[in-house]
Formats: structure tokens, C-alpha cells, sequence
């Protein structure tokens, strides 16, 4: 599995989770910053990641 982190946690999050979860990415490293939820849900539907987020809204 891996993980994309969103906007609201850490970068850093990525180099502590990397053995665990080694293809996991933040939206920092992807441009990103400041895109709409929808374009973020649709990267990571593309990509294979599973979102990360203390957000608990859903794109509509």
C-alpha cells in the first residue's frame, strides 16, 4: 500500500512511514498545495494511493 499525505500533515510524515509504506508521497512533492480535495482524490485514484488526511469531507 502506499500513502498519500495530505496538506494538513506533515512532510516529514513520509521519511518516518518509508519502511512501512516505502512508495508513499505528500501532495507537497506532487504540486498539489492548495488543489481542490476533488483533484487530489483523483491523483491518488489514478496513482493507487490511499489518502491520509484529518479532513473528514469526501470530494462532491
Amino acid at each position: 500500500m502506499k500513502l498519500l499525505l495530505d496538506e494538513n500533515l506533515s512532510p516529514r510524515l513520509v521519511a518516518l512511514l518509508a519502511d512501512l509504506y516505502p512508495a508513499s508521497r505528500h501532495v507537497r512533492e506532487l504540486g498539489l498545495i492548495g488543489r481542490a480535495d476533488a483533484a487530489v482524490w483523483a491523483l491518488a485514484c489514478e496513482q493507487g494511493f490511499a489518502i491520509v488526511t484529518k479532513d473528514d469531507a469526501s470530494p462532491t
